[in-house]
C-alpha cells in the first residue's frame, strides 16, 4: 500500500542496515524524514506536525455485546467503555506475556483497535476464534482505514482549522466529519474517528490520532497540512515517543516480558477486573514480588555510529555479564543518542552512581559499535515499597 506522505518533498524512507533487509523493517511503509529529522521534533514540541502511521493495523468490532466480550479477553476494564471513551489494553499468554498491545476508541457502535504493523491480522484471528455464541463481528479493517497523528501543543488550533472536533480528556474520541472535504459535513463514524492522546508531545494533551478511510489519506493529509501541521517523518515521531517512555511491541519487548516490566500497569491493565488468560501472572507480580526487570532510559556514546537495532545487548561492562537488551534506539533533538532499555533490576539499582554499562555487538558482523551506556535517573521507576500480598504475609508469620 502506498501512502501520499511520500509525495511530500524531501521525503525519505527508512534505511536499511546492511545485515536487514528493507522488507524486515518495521515502519518501511511510511516516511523516515523530509530532510530535517530534527527541525521536524521540534516542529512537534513547539507547535504541530503531522505524522504517517498508516502502516498500523486496524480492526472494528462490532455488535450488542462488543464490550462485555471484549473485557473477557483484554487486560483492561472495557465493560463500562463509554461512547467517546477509549483505552489502551494487552491479550496475553498463559504465562501472562504480552501477545498484543491495542489502543482503542469507543464511538457510536463499533470499538475500533489499532495495533503494531503486521499484528492485526493474528490479533483478528485470537479474537474472531474467541467469539463462540457472542454476538459481535470482528473485522481486519487495515487495507480499509488508516492512522494519521497530529502531535504538538497546537493540537488542538490544528484540528479546528481541519474542520475536526478536538475531543478533551485521556483517550477521549469523536466521529469524524464525514465526505472527502469534511469540514462541512456531520460527522459519521462511518467517517472514521479522532482519539486525544497524551503523548508523544511533552503536554497531557499533546497528540491525536486519526483513524481515516484509507481511500481519503490523501485530502486529510493535505486538509491537516493546510491547517497548519508541518510534515514530520516516523524518526521523529519515535524520538518523542521513546524520551515518553512509551513502549512499542516488538520492538521494547522480547518474548518473555510481561506487563509490569513495561509500564503497562495502569496504562493497559487493570489490576481489579475479572478473570482473564494471564491474569494468574499479573496478579502474583502485583501482589507477591517484583517485576525481573525494568524499562529504562539510556544514553549511549554512540555518535555517528549506527544506532544498535532492538536486541542488542547491554552489559555491566565491557566484555561482562548481560544484564539487558537495547529496545528503540533514536537520536533526539537535545538528549542525543538514547533508547529504550530492559534491564534486570539489580542492574537498574546499581545504575545511580555505578559504573558504565556497556552496549554490545550481537556478532562480529554486526555494525553497531561498541561504547558505554547510562541510564537516566529520571526514567528509573519509583520504589512502590513492599508488595501488599507480601506484607499480608509477613503480618500473618509474625
Amino acid at each position: 500500500m502506498t501512502t501520499p506522505s511520500f509525495d511530500e518533498p524531501g521525503a525519505v524512507a527508512p534505511q536499511p542496515r546492511d545485515d536487514e533487509p528493507g522488507d524486515d523493517l518495521l515502519d518501511a511503509a511510511v516516511p523516515a524524514h523530509y530532510g530535517d529529522p530534527f527541525g521536524e521534533q521540534r516542529a512537534m514540541t513547539r507547535r504541530a506536525g503531522v505524522v504517517d502511521r498508516s502502516h498500523r493495523g486496524v480492526l472494528r468490532v462490532t455488535g450488542p455485546e462488543r464490550l462485555s466480550w471484549l473485557h473477557l479477553l483484554l487486560s483492561q476494564q472495557v465493560a463500562d467503555l463509554a461512547e467517546g471513551a477509549g483505552t489502551e489494553a494487552l491479550v496475553l499468554d498463559a504465562q501472562g506475556r504480552v501477545e498484543h498491545h491495542a489502543v482503542l476508541a469507543h464511538v457510536g457502535d463499533t470499538v475500533w483497535l489499532d495495533v503494531e504493523p503486521g499484528r492485526a491480522a493474528g490479533l483478528a484471528d485470537y479474537l474472531d476464534r474467541m467469539r463462540f455464541w457472542s454476538q459481535v463481528e470482528v473485522a481486519d479493517a487495515s487495507d480499509e482505514w488508516a492512522v494519521l497523528s497530529v502531535v504538538g501543543p497546537a493540537v488542538d488550533e490544528v484540528l479546528t482549522a481541519a474542520g475536526v472536533e478536538a475531543p478533551h480528556g485521556d483517550h477521549a474520541a469523536v466521529a469524524l466529519p464525514g465526505g472527502g472535504d469534511g469540514a462541512q459535513r456531520s460527522s459519521t463514524p462511518e467517517a472514521g474517528v479522532v482519539r486525544r492522546m497524551s503523548w508523544p508531545g511533552p503536554d497531557t494533551e499533546a497528540a491525536a490520532d486519526l483513524i481515516v478511510p484509507r481511500a481519503e489519506l490523501a485530502p486529510w493529509w493535505s486538509r491537516l497540512r493546510g491547517a497548519g501541521a508541518r510534515p514530520a517523518g516516523h524518526d521523529a515521531f519515535e524520538a518523542l515517543r521513546v524520551t515518553a517512555l512509551k513502549p512499542r511491541l516488538g520492538l521494547d519487548t522480547d518474548e518473555r516480558a510481561i506487563p509490569h516490566e513495561m509500564g503497562w500497569i495502569g496504562a493497559a491493565v487493570h489490576l481489579h477486573k475479572g478473570c482473564y488468560r494471564g491474569q494468574e501472572t499479573v496478579s502474583r507480580v502485583a501482589n507477591l514480588g517484583r517485576p525481573p526487570r525494568q524499562l529504562v532510559l539510556l544514553h549511549l556514546q554512540a555518535g555517528d555510529d549506527p544506532l544498535p537495532p532492538p536486541g542488542t545487548p547491554v552489559l555491566t561492562g565491557e566484555g561482562g555479564r548481560s544484564v539487558g537488551r537495547i529496545g528503540t534506539a533514536v537520536r533526539h533533538h537535545e538528549l542525543g543518542t538514547v533508547a529504550l532499555a530492559l534491564l534486570k533490576r539489580s542492574a537498574v539499582a546499581s545504575a545511580p552512581g555505578g559504573d558504565p554499562l556497556w552496549v554490545a555487538a550481537e556478532s562480529e558482523d554486526s555494525d553497531v559499535v561498541p561504547g558505554p551506556a547510562s541510564v537516566d535517573p529520571d526514567s528509573i521507576p519509583p520504589d512502590t515499597g513492599e508488595p501488599p500480598g507480601r506484607a499480608a504475609m509477613r503480618r500473618l508469620k509474625g
